[in-house]
């Protein structure tokens, strides 16, 4: 390397090297402050929003397992018997149950 010439990245100088002159610079623009600022305000409604959906998906789960789920279990079951029914009374030769 010739002796009068300066690496780029260098920071021999006071100032620091290039890059870090456009990094610190850029950093301490209000543009990028404000870039900054609404991401972490983006981050902060998301998980708000994820929580919130999270405690939604609970309830309405819950609120099927408890209510929902034992009428459809109910029915299965109805349907079955009227499904026996219906086969005892084709096998002894009984006309069908009338429809409840």
């Amino acid at each position: 390397m010739a002796s009068g010439r300066k690496r780029i990245g260098s920071s021999s100088d006071n100032g620091g090297g290039v890059l870090a002159r456009v990094t610190n610079t850029v950093s301490d623009s209000p543009i990028f402050q404000k870039g900054v600022q609404s991401a972490s305000d983006v981050a902060g409604v998301t998980k708000k929003l994820l929580k919130s959906t999270g405690k939604a998906a609970w309830i309405v789960g819950t609120t099927f397992l408890v209510l929902a789920l034992p009428l459809i279990i109910e029915l299965e079951r109805d349907g079955q018997l009227d499904a026996i029914e219906l086969q005892q009374a084709s096998l002894l030769g009984t006309p069908p149950p009338a429809a409840h």
